[in-house]
C-alpha cells in the first residue's frame, strides 16, 4: 500500500505527483514549495525516486528545505519536504 493512500489527520500538506502530467510536474512542485512558510511540510508522493528533482531542490533551496523519506520502495516513494527558512 502506498503511504499517500492512507487518510491524514495532521497538518501535513499532501502533493501527489502521480496525478500531475510530467511536463508540468517540476513547476507544480516548485510552486507548492514556494508558498510553504517555515515549519510547514509538504508530503510528496510519487511512483519512483525523484533523484534529479532532489538535486534541483538542493540547488534551489539549499538548507531552507529539509528532505526526509517516509517511504522508499519500488512503486511507492513518499518524501516530506519541510521549509526551515
Amino acid at each position: 500500500m502506498h503511504a499517500c493512500d492512507q487518510p491524514r489527520i495532521d497538518a501535513i500538506h499532501a502533493f501527489d505527483a502521480r496525478g500531475v502530467a510530467k511536463r508540468f510536474r517540476h513547476a507544480a512542485i516548485f510552486g507548492a514549495l514556494d508558498v510553504l512558510v517555515p515549519g510547514e511540510t509538504m508530503r510528496f508522493c510519487n511512483d519512483h525516486d525523484p533523484l534529479p528533482l532532489l538535486a534541483q531542490l538542493q540547488s534551489r533551496y539549499g538548507s531552507a528545505l529539509q528532505v526526509s523519506y517516509v517511504q522508499r520502495e519500488p512503486g511507492a516513494v513518499v518524501i516530506d519536504f519541510q521549509r526551515t527558512a
